[in-house]
């Protein structure tokens, strides 16, 4: 079984790969649906091991919207067809670098 800190680095990793293509561009992200596809793929992580973190340590680390970080997940990969591209890419853009601040902060404080 992973450790909340291994999920962390799991975090931090998939928001590399989002970054990596974000830097492109809304119409980077837009134009291309192998981007999209990308982006969602690995917003799915982040919501996956967000959901495997033990309760305690969200509890911990309540400033963090973990509820909403997992329902994300859920919608995207449940409601698939119906997708916004508008809130993937507005997430991208307004969450992931608090997202990426908290969680680096987070395993700089680890043990």
């Amino acid at each position: 079984m992973r450790s909340d800190q291994e999920r962390l680095l799991d975090i931090l990793e998939a928001i590399d790969r989002i970054e990596k293509y974000a830097a492109q561009g809304k119409k980077a992200f837009e134009g291309d649906e192998l981007i999209q596809n990308w982006m969602v793929h690995h917003l799915q992580i982040i919501g996956e091991a967000a959901a495997r973190l033990s309760t305690g340590f969200r509890s911990q680390n309540a400033t963090v919207q973990w509820s909403e970080i997992i329902g994300m997940r859920n919608v995207l990969v449940h409601e698939y067809f119906g997708v916004d591209t508008e809130i993937v890419w507005a997430a991208v853009e307004s969450q992931l670098p608090q997202l990426r601040r908290d969680i680096a902060q987070m395993v700089s404080e680890a043990p």
